[in-house]
């Protein structure tokens, strides 16, 4: 009995994986084996990011709070101690935007907790 392969198939895979890698550098983009190589690392690492984008993201909030808190004359652990104590809830994304977009409801907040 003759081997039954089914080309179309495999060949539709490999398309659609180097349909993907269009763009990247060199042997990436054309090469079977190095595009699909690439292109499984590539997905590590969205997977990886998307956890450190919110890592990322918080330190970002903090830094700029706490250097609107500085202005303010106190700081960052000083201003979320203070917060937690007078039982003001609000998250560090929202206290970030207002210590850049709005300082005087900041100033307002950091006035309330003094």
């Amino acid at each position: 009995m003759p081997r039954s392969v089914n080309h179309v198939a495999s060949r539709a895979k490999r398309k659609s994986i180097l349909k993907l890698t269009r763009g990247y550098f060199g042997a990436r983009k054309n090469v079977w084996t190095v595009a699909k190589n690439t292109w499984e690392k590539g997905l590590t690492y969205a997977y990886r990011d998307r956890r450190n984008k919110k890592r990322n993201f918080r330190s970002l909030w903090i830094q700029r709070i706490n250097a609107a808190a500085r202005m303010e004359g106190m700081s960052y652990s000083v201003l979320m101690g203070k917060l937690a104590k007078a039982g003001i809830e609000i998250n560090r994304k929202v206290l970030a935007d207002l210590a850049m977009n709005n300082p005087e409801a900041f100033k307002a907040i950091v006035e309330k907790v003094k």
